[in-house]
């Protein structure tokens, strides 16, 4: 066999497997850039001073990533609470009946192609290397690539937030109270702009979509929050 003329494997990148830390590092970043342009966009429609407004920007910032962190971590604790039942469940299923299990595990395999024959060995020499790992896999849909990971989700949610909401308030703090308002929109345009064209090139979907998409839900929920902020017009 030839093997100088053989091409060189190609490994494809794989963008679902960055599923679960970009779903989080986009949601978190999104909404540090649209809720705290948004509020300080209102706060500074209602006739509010330059100290205000900025304020109310740190305010929304720390606020936000305080809540991001903490929502993360009470529901994806919640989750690794129901995985972890799943599989102490499946555990006692497979001490008690492993009969019963192996032809479950078999008919899985039957229904996603497998002849029965085969789809008996396939599920014998997996529960044989590791059972509860197989059951929790092809019968759970756990693996270690999306397992809840609760202080690692609050951390990445606070930090993103944080990233996010950062721009705008150091545009609302370099403006003054006439200008604040161009500040804060344009900044929050760009950082949408950027987050939308990296968040689709991270996960292999076309940037223009994306960038569409968060550009048209970014100026839908600021000139909502301004519209408030100039009715109540209110000076904080």
């Amino acid at each position: 066999m030839d093997t100088q003329n053989t091409p060189i494997p190609h490994h494809a990148v794989h963008y679902v497997n960055r599923v679960g830390w970009l779903r989080a590092a986009v949601l978190g970043a999104n909404d540090g850039i649209v809720s705290t342009a948004s509020l300080m966009t209102g706060i500074a429609a209602s006739g509010a001073g330059s100290q205000s407004i900025l304020l109310s920007g740190v305010a929304a910032l720390v606020a936000g990533a305080m809540s991001m962190a903490a929502g993360e971590y009470v529901s994806v604790s919640a989750q690794s609470d129901t995985e972890r039942a799943d599989l102490a469940k499946e555990e006692k299923a497979l001490r008690t009946q492993p009969h019963a299990e192996w032809v479950e595990l078999r008919d899985i395999y039957v229904d996603r192609g497998l002849t029965p024959d085969l789809a008996g060995q396939v599920a014998e020499q997996l529960m044989a290397a590791d059972a509860l790992g197989a059951h929790a896999r092809d019968e759970l849909g756990i693996s270690d690539s999306v397992t809840a990971r609760p202080v690692q989700a609050a951390l990445a949610s606070a930090a993103s937030f944080a990233a996010g909401a950062a721009p705008p308030v150091v545009a609302a703090g370099l403006a003054t109270a006439e200008s604040a308002i161009p500040a804060i929109v344009g900044m929050c345009l760009l950082c949408l702009i950027i987050l939308g064209y990296a968040g689709a090139k991270l996960g292999g979907a076309k940037p223009l979509r994306s960038i569409v998409r968060t550009l048209f839900w970014g100026v839908l929920a600021m000139a909502i929050t301004a519209g408030a902020g100039h009715l109540f017009g209110a000076a904080i």
